[in-house]
């Protein structure tokens, strides 16, 4: 059957990266961060950032010629074109990255890989993976997390939850849900049981 690779996505304060480092750390099991790879694919010197530059202008850089997230934000959050534009420059690189990644964990022997990302049910790039694995919890816990994390107010906070998906809209989508709104030890307790499925279901794989 081949290597596969599943998806793992949730909302914001859902814990997706805390449920993603166990399955990396204690499982062994490869994660491929869609987030990490944004930031590296427009480190200072790539080409990523030089097109950035080229499209939006050195008003987005920091004083130490770094991207300055913050400027870029405020361009393209308030302009859509802006924003596909930003798009039609990362997407690409991403992906690419990404599939260069996999590609490399494929020939490690391992059944299947994880690649983390928060839009995959919006984009509906969820469908194109072997399985999708959510990281759930209820609005009231993610508004706190949210809240406590960026010291945000509670108006605020729900806005942020406003820009993605309800999460019970994505664990709809999902084959395999974890509940992240107990104990870590819950959480981890079940990320076991759904990485002992995922290997009965894709070990024939290697």
């Amino acid at each position: 059957m081949g290597f596969v690779v599943v998806g793992l996505t949730g909302g914001i304060g859902s814990g997706k990266s805390t449920v993603a480092r166990f399955f990396s750390d204690e499982l062994g099991v490869p994660v491929v961060d869609a987030d990490r790879i944004a930031r590296e694919v427009v480190a200072p010197g790539t080409p990523g950032l030089a097109a950035v530059v080229e499209a939006f202008g050195e008003g987005i850089l920091g004083p130490d010629g770094a991207l300055d997230r913050a400027k870029l934000g405020e361009v393209v959050f308030a302009d859509e074109a802006a924003r596909r534009r930003l798009e039609s420059i990362l997407h690409p690189l991403i992906g690419a990255t990404s599939m260069e990644r996999l590609a490399g964990y494929a020939g490690e022997g391992h059944p299947y890989a994880l690649y983390e990302a928060a839009l995959l049910v919006e984009t509906g790039r969820h469908e194109t993976f072997a399985a999708l694995v959510v990281v759930a919890v209820d609005e009231a816990t993610q508004v706190a997390r949210v809240m406590a994390r960026d010291g945000l107010d509670e108006a605020a906070a729900r806005a942020r939850l406003a820009s993605q998906l309800p999460l019970a809209d994505k664990a709809a989508a999902a084959d395999y849900v974890i509940d992240n709104g107990g104990p870590l030890e819950e959480t981890f307790a079940q990320a076991r049981e759904v990485h002992a499925a995922l290997l009965a279901r894709f070990a024939e794989a290697t």
